[in-house]
């Protein structure tokens, strides 16, 4: 056996016949699954959907199939990794992390998910806010994500410690009746006053595996709201109400209404991202600020916001000294 193969620590499973319970259901298989092998790698267990080595109820079923209460999963052999001891860099993400908690009960945790940090670990080497918090509470009986940020973007991000919370949550998304807010710096003068923006997105998968994202009449909708909050020479500050939850919805709709995102390197514009680089800007100006919603469980408003972080408040300020 090779020194990786050692370094790996693999174990195999046997077949499991799992029986799904009441506040299991509604979840797509996919996502079940993940949650069931941590350590199995997306891809793995994608391949296994693919091969129809997972059934349910005896039958194939597709990643995107939603359990329902009393369905029997069928879940193959398959090798796992066992948890390794973790890296410096893994310990201080779960230090970091645990100091930007904005709020939590024994239903719900609200992060200030900071730039650069990926909210879900990729190929299994990948270290991700959900990895690092499970990580820092191994007696937490249940962490899932409510919603995902790109790496890029920081700010409020909700994580469920119930089943049954994180389905509420998840219908109240549905539905439309979880608002989110963003901040955004774009490029040139918005006079477009507060716009309502609706188009249809297609999400296109390139080589290796990279999301790109394009208007497509063949596409989804998307809708958000946009408004403006400052208005500089060559920029503007603009607070964006997500109504529907595409891949890279503010910066393809932003971009088509001819106002990319400041340090969008995918759909943005080179020449005003490297103006804005000057001003020191590091990253892409997204920022989500506010999350509300009504209770599920007794009716009360929630709302959380993140102020805007140092990094970006800096460049703001540069743009209105200099008169940019």
């Amino acid at each position: 056996m090779s020194n990786l193969r050692k370094a790996e620590n693999l174990t195999s499973t046997r077949v499991e016949y799992v029986t799904i319970q009441d506040d299991e259901s509604g979840q797509r298989l996919d996502n079940f699954l993940m949650s069931r092998l941590r350590g199995v790698p997306r891809t793995r267990i994608y391949r296994m959907l693919r091969k129809g080595e997972v059934r349910v109820n005896k039958g194939r079923a597709a990643a995107s199939y939603r359990i329902c209460a009393g369905d029997v999963v069928r879940i193959p052999p398959v090798r796992t990794t066992a948890p390794l001891a973790p890296t410096a860099r893994a310990a201080q993400a779960k230090e970091f992390l645990e100091d930007r908690i904005l709020y939590e009960d024994e239903r719900l945790l609200v992060l200030d998910k900071p730039s650069g940090l990926a909210v879900h670990g990729g190929s299994g080497l990948s270290f991700g806010v959900i990895e690092a918090l499970r990580a820092a509470r191994p007696e937490a009986p249940y962490l899932e994500l409510v919603h995902r940020l790109d790496k890029e973007t920081s700010g409020c991000l909700l994580v469920a410690k119930r089943r049954s919370y994180l389905r509420a949550l998840h219908a109240l998304l549905r539905e439309g009746r979880l608002e989110k807010r963003y901040l955004a710096l774009v490029r040139g003068q918005w006079h477009l006053g507060k716009r309502t923006l609706e188009d249809r997105l297609q999400t296109h998968h390139r080589q290796g595996g990279e999301r790109h994202v394009k208007l497509d009449e063949r596409g989804k909708t998307a809708t958000s709201r946009f408004a403006p909050v400052q208005i500089f020479r060559v920029a503007s500050l603009v607070e964006i109400e997500l109504l529907t939850g595409r891949t890279h919805q503010i910066r393809v709709q932003a971009a088509g209404a001819g106002h990319p995102l400041a340090g969008d390197e995918k759909y943005g514009d080179p020449e005003f991202n490297r103006r804005m680089a000057g001003l020191g800007l590091r990253r892409m100006f997204l920022h989500a600020h506010s999350l509300s919603y009504e209770d599920p469980v007794n009716d009360q408003w929630r709302s959380f916001s993140s102020p805007l972080p140092d990094d970006l408040k800096v460049v703001i300020e540069k743009i209105e000294s200099q008169g940019v």
